[in-house]
């Protein structure tokens, strides 16, 4: 079964809204400008202005473009002789596993490792499973679990678990 995008995106739109609804409700966190309620109603936000576009057709172009696309190789590989399922292993659908994987891993291992190199493991893992390169993958490996270190830190005040790898801007105002 499928649902148009028109459903999907005004689904989205209602989900973000009850996210944002629910952010709105929660009570304020005294002596603090950002409390508890931020994180949610970005959330939700977000969500629903995403919706908002896949309802309207937002990049629905680029969507054809690319149908047209795989049609033309599925087309060539059929005159060819080849499959598309011959090119991969027979591992090749055990590819679905991995996220599961990595929320157990993150679940079992960052007391002990910590939040940064934990998240490291799965950013990279995370990027070359779904086809990116090592020289994009290692980068983003390192600056984004920084990047979330900080947001949860300084905007959030959520200290996330340091294990084995101290802070160094754990003591900044």
């Amino acid at each position: 079964m499928q649902l148009s995008d028109r459903v999907t995106g005004l689904s989205l739109v209602a989900l973000g809204g009850l996210a944002a609804y629910g952010g709105w409700r929660l009570p304020p966190f005294p002596g603090q400008e950002m409390g508890p309620e931020v994180f949610p109603m970005v959330v939700g936000i977000s969500l629903a202005l995403c919706g908002a576009m896949i309802a309207a057709g937002v990049g629905r172009s680029y969507e054809d473009e690319a149908e047209a696309d795989l049609a033309r190789i599925s087309a060539e590989a059929e005159a060819d002789g080849s499959t598309a399922a011959s090119h991969h292993s027979k591992w090749w659908e055990l590819r679905v596993l991995i996220p599961p994987a990595l929320l157990l891993f993150y679940y079992f291992v960052v007391d002990r490792l910590g939040f940064l190199p934990t998240a490291a493991v799965i950013v990279l893992i995370a990027s070359l499973a779904l086809g990116a390169r090592a020289r994009l993958a290692i980068p983003l490996a390192i600056c984004a679990p920084l990047v979330v270190n900080l947001i949860f830190l300084k905007l959030l005040r959520v200290p996330l678990p340091s294990g084995m790898l101290p802070l160094p801007w754990i003591g900044l105002p």
